[in-house]
């Protein structure tokens, strides 16, 4: 299986469709929301929900909902080279096992992911289904984290695939260390596109595994 999943579609040929690197993308008739290093197309209905730092307006979590379903998403830098996804995948899988949580590896439309039941905490512990995605561009990896419904219903998560499809990258040129954070920022007061929530995200939308750098 992880032979035929390394010789599925990736890279710059699995983004084809989104998400894009600023170099790459069309402005003209799609209304994103800024934020800072990643600009997004959220249809209505589907909320942004953040943890933010009010003194600098820096976003630490960024989770799209949609109904019963969620989707936390983050960029990184990452390395020329690419495959930051293969590093961070087994990061992932490691820390998930040894927390009692239980994944696979499975094809999916950017190349592998991961199917898992995580550990979650708070008012309701125990195993909650998440789906890692991981995206390697140009300098930069998007991850996300399907939650609720959307973490094993495609239907369920449409609406939230094509917002990811529709993310641009804007990692910006100055050197940064692989597995760092590109900074979100709040939108401008005038953003009118979505309603952004900035408020404790609701189990299970809860983080997930964390990206160390591997060098």
């Amino acid at each position: 299986m992880t032979d035929l999943l390394k010789d599925m579609t990736s890279g710059d040929d699995a983004r084809s469709d989104g998400p894009f690197d600023e170099s790459e993308a069309v402005f003209e008739g799609i209304n994103r929301v800024d934020l800072g290093g990643l600009l997004i197309a959220v249809p209505q209905g589907v909320e942004i929900q953040v943890q933010a730092d009010q003194a600098s307006g820096r976003i630490t979590a960024l989770t799209l909902k949609d109904g019963n379903s969620g989707m936390q998403i983050h960029p990184y830098a990452a390395r020329k080279s690419g495959g930051m996804w293969d590093e961070v995948r087994t990061q992932i899988i490691k820390s998930i096992n040894e927390a009692g949580g239980l994944v696979e590896e499975v094809p999916g439309p950017w190349g592998a992911e991961l199917n898992a039941q995580i550990q979650a905490q708070g008012e309701n512990p125990g195993l909650q289904p998440a789906r890692f995605v991981g995206i390697d561009g140009p300098r930069w990896f998007l991850r996300a984290v399907f939650l609720g419904q959307g973490a094993r219903d495609q239907a369920a998560a449409k609406r939230l695939t094509d917002c990811l499809r529709s993310a641009v990258v804007v990692r910006g040129t100055t050197a940064m260390a692989p597995g760092t954070p590109i900074v979100l920022t709040l939108p401008k007061q005038d953003e009118k596109s979505a309603e952004v929530s900035d408020r404790e995200l609701p189990n299970p939308f809860e983080r997930g595994p964390e990206i160390t750098e591997t060098r």
